[in-house]
């Protein structure tokens, strides 16, 4: 995607600007990464499509699913797919390092259960995931957009939060992370509003992190620096149904 939004028709033939909740920016592949771009995307990558991906005959087999949104370079999926072999993971993210980045770690230990995409996620959650099919959705640290002019561009709005609904099946897991408290703040307020979803913290806030959500190095160098992180996990409680 570029730096402006794109322009899409309305069913009145009027144009409608569609607000991205990132911007690409192009960093430098290394050797590695444009290697792995090359030779593995074709193997492990998936491709935005219009109707949904079939992920039985994709991964060969049943088994629960995860979906993580903007996964960074990758090192904390490929730790968390490598540890939980019994599960199937979705990576979506636009960063192209990342991309190549993530590939070449999946298949240097050869994972079977990691397939990513670069493409925008929330193209690929409505046309490519079916309804009711996901575990669990993850959403670690996106893009804060911190200056109050831009907050409308967070990813976690009330729209999105049904669209992560459809997608998950009854008892499903929203899961999001963020260091920004005001964006922290924002999630809680509008997954609280969320029909269909039960907090689970038992305070009505925030879990703490759970094991198995690896600590990233940005997480860890601002643990450091006394920054605070924010877990949010939300269940879907209610079998989604178009209005």
């Amino acid at each position: 995607m570029s730096e402006t939004d794109e322009q899409a028709p309305t069913a009145d033939g009027k144009i409608k600007r569609q607000i991205r909740s990132f911007v690409k920016r192009e960093g430098r592949l290394s050797n590695r990464q444009a290697h792995a771009l090359d030779n593995l995307l074709p193997v492990y990558g998936l491709t935005h499509q219009s109707q949904p991906y079939d992920l039985d005959a994709i991964f060969g087999r049943q088994a629960p699913r995860v979906v993580e949104i903007g996964f960074g370079m990758g090192k904390s999926l490929v730790e968390m797919a490598q540890c939980n072999p019994q599960w199937d993971f979705i990576g979506i993210e636009v960063h192209r390092p990342g991309v190549g980045a993530c590939l070449a770690d999946l298949f240097d230990l050869q994972l079977s259960n990691l397939r990513v995409v670069e493409h925008d996620a929330v193209e690929i959650l409505k046309d490519c995931i079916s309804d009711n099919s996901l575990d669990k959705l993850q959403l670690f640290f996106p893009d804060p957009w911190h200056k109050k002019r831009h907050h409308k561009r967070r990813i976690v709005q009330p729209d999105f939060a049904q669209l992560v609904r459809r997608k998950l099946h009854v008892g499903g897991i929203f899961h999001m992370a963020t260091d920004w408290q005001n964006y922290a703040e924002q999630m809680l307020e509008v997954m609280s509003q969320a029909e269909g979803y039960q907090n689970l913290s038992a305070h009505g806030d925030y879990v703490e992190r759970p094991q198995w959500r690896p600590l990233t190095k940005f997480e860890n160098r601002g643990q450091k620096l006394g920054l605070g992180v924010w877990d949010l996990m939300f269940e879907n409680r209610e079998l989604f149904h178009q209005k």
